[in-house]
């Protein structure tokens, strides 16, 4: 297979072409300094000239507050980007496999008498900037290319580039506590888990929308006593709420995702991908 992976240097996007590479695939690895994925017609040529029989779409603009006060760099970044790839597929007689997030949804499910994760088929309802700009990606991706794969995902986190593991895990090098979030629940996501079924998605027929993250569920807070426990970190983890760390930008309250479809890869346990990422990053685990 060929595959094309757009934001290849990027902390998914690394992780993507490192395991096509180990498939024996052959890969074109693009970055923002290969292309400017806002740039319609250089995308087309591009892509005609490389001929991947897949494209996994990693770039993204990922600047959640500063979504707020730029929303149109985030909709360039994202809905433009994301048409130009599709669009490029559709030319090429490609499959696209778009990343998308989590924050399509309000989180309201949290407040339900029986939260339950989010599954494809609930309706969308981003409550910012960011939100929007995927949502509006999703919908020109599946407009732009019938042979899609949009992938919901959740939390990622992972070796090589800047996430909340990682944050966690410098700030205990110099604190003896930190503050974390019980308020906002979702499923951390291992990019050693996700970026094989982002592949695996690459080479199936089925297409739609398809939520793949890690299994299970927990708190930010949660995560933090999780990822010091794996980690022999002795910094302590305190309990507070969203409302103590005001942000340009809301996060939905609960952002759990599950398939309600058979044929959607199934993730490890989010329990599993802290304990990957701590390997990966060469720290022995408890």
């Amino acid at each position: 297979m060929r595959v094309l992976v757009t934001g290849a240097a990027g902390m998914l996007g690394q992780r993507v072409v490192a395991e096509a590479h180990e498939r024996g695939y052959a890969v074109a690895a693009l970055t923002r300094e290969d292309v400017d994925l806002t740039d319609a017609a250089r995308t087309q040529s591009l892509f005609a000239e490389r001929e991947p029989d897949a494209i996994v779409h990693c770039a993204a603009y990922t600047d959640v507050d500063g979504a707020e006060s730029d929303e149109s760099a985030a909709m360039a970044g994202n809905r433009d980007a994301a048409l130009n790839v599709a669009r490029a597929a559709e030319a090429s007689g490609a499959r696209i496999v778009a990343v998308s997030t989590d924050y399509v949804f309000d989180g309201s499910m949290a407040s339900a008498e029986q939260p339950r994760p989010y599954v494809e088929s609930d309706e969308v309802s981003p409550i910012g900037a960011y939100g929007r700009s995927k949502l509006a990606a999703e919908d020109a991706v599946g407009e732009a290319c019938g042979n899609h794969a949009i992938v919901r995902t959740a939390w990622v986190f992972g070796a090589g580039g800047k996430n909340f593991c990682e944050t966690m895990l410098t700030a205990a090098e110099t604190r003896d506590e930190v503050r974390v979030v019980t308020d906002q629940i979702g499923s951390p996501t291992w990019t050693g888990h996700l970026a094989p079924a982002l592949l695996d998605l690459a080479a199936m027929p089925d297409r739609g929308v398809f939520h793949v993250a890690g299994g299970g569920m927990c708190s930010w807070h949660e995560l933090t006593v999780e990822l010091f426990a794996q980690a022999g970190v002795a910094c302590r983890v305190e309990p507070t709420t969203s409302d103590a760390f005001p942000r340009p930008a809301a996060r939905p309250a609960w952002s759990v995702l599950a398939s309600e479809r058979e044929e959607t890869p199934r993730l490890p346990s989010w329990l599993d991908g802290v304990r990957g990422f701590l390997n990966e990053r060469g720290r022995p685990t408890q």
